[in-house]
């Protein structure tokens, strides 16, 4: 497959903190990639270096075979970027928000790819209401829409979901899918392993500035223990409960843990670090 993102050995400091320590990646092109990292990792800091919004120390990055330095102005005609949070006119309705930044892209078709995104996202009814009227959801929903009024070939999305309720996470999910169905390449920053699992065609794990795996999701799941199924209590009595009716049972538990191991865990496990070594 074509690639259309390639990321060689970017390296980002702020003052004496290194956040990128030679990151490379390659991101093939109608596909999902998902930059995923615990917060303060750098998936922000590696999403504004290629989108044009910040440089790097060293190393280099092309997007649609474009150099995100030398031929910035180029690269920002192929891409949109999406922040952790959602940038919309609360004053203005969900159409005016759409048709402005039309307007701003100086589309010839503003008015009739406004609608199109609004029936897209499911936003037709809450069209002509001010935007300071919408719901977390339905604001994320219009931001990402804006992000499509100009048909980028990439967009970015810095952690779409952070903040949603369950309900509108998957929804948003949905969308995440049916962008690259539609042809739009990717690139997701997330926080969460089971939202990377479920949307990325191959994920990069991002840890102490390196990549530290990387790989399509079952081979990333391939590389960590088996553990079967998971379950969740709120007390340790209740869990304790559930093991002697499995254990009645003949489902053999291979213990009882007081919390869900971090993400962070999850990162320890894969690259091969012991807790006490930190």
């Amino acid at each position: 497959m074509e690639s259309i993102i390639s990321v060689s050995g970017l390296e980002k400091s702020f003052k004496n903190h290194k956040v990128l320590k030679g990151v490379s990646f390659e991101i093939q092109k109608g596909s999902i990639f998902a930059l995923l990292g615990s917060n303060g990792a750098g998936k922000t800091t590696a999403v504004r270096i290629l989108s044009t919004l910040s440089y790097a120390d060293a190393g280099t990055a092309t997007i649609c075979g474009y150099d995100v330095v030398k031929q910035a102005d180029n690269v920002r005609q192929n891409i949109s970027l999406t922040g952790q949070y959602a940038a919309v006119d609360e004053i203005l309705t969900g159409r005016e928000n759409l048709r402005l930044i039309g307007a701003l892209k100086h589309l010839p078709n503003a008015k009739k790819r406004a609608d199109e995104l609004l029936e897209t996202f499911r936003l037709e009814d809450a069209a002509d209401r001010r935007a300071a009227t919408y719901s977390g959801g339905m604001r994320r929903r219009l931001d990402i829409a804006m992000s499509l009024m100009g048909n980028p070939k990439v967009i970015f999305l810095d952690e779409p979901t952070t903040g949603l309720d369950p309900q509108s996470r998957l929804a948003m999910w949905e969308m995440v899918k049916g962008l690259a169905n539609g042809g739009t390449t990717v690139f997701l920053t997330t926080q969460y392993l089971e939202e990377a699992e479920y949307l990325a065609d191959h994920i990069a794990i991002l840890h102490k500035g390196i990549i530290a795996a990387e790989g399509a999701p079952q081979h990333l799941k391939a590389m960590m223990p088996c553990v079967g199924a998971q379950l969740d209590f709120a007390t340790a009595e209740d869990a304790e409960k559930a093991r002697l009716l499995l254990a009645e049972a003949g489902i053999e538990i291979a213990g009882i843990a007081e919390k869900t191991p971090s993400l962070e865990e999850v990162f320890l496990t894969l690259i091969g670090e012991n807790k006490e070594d930190k």
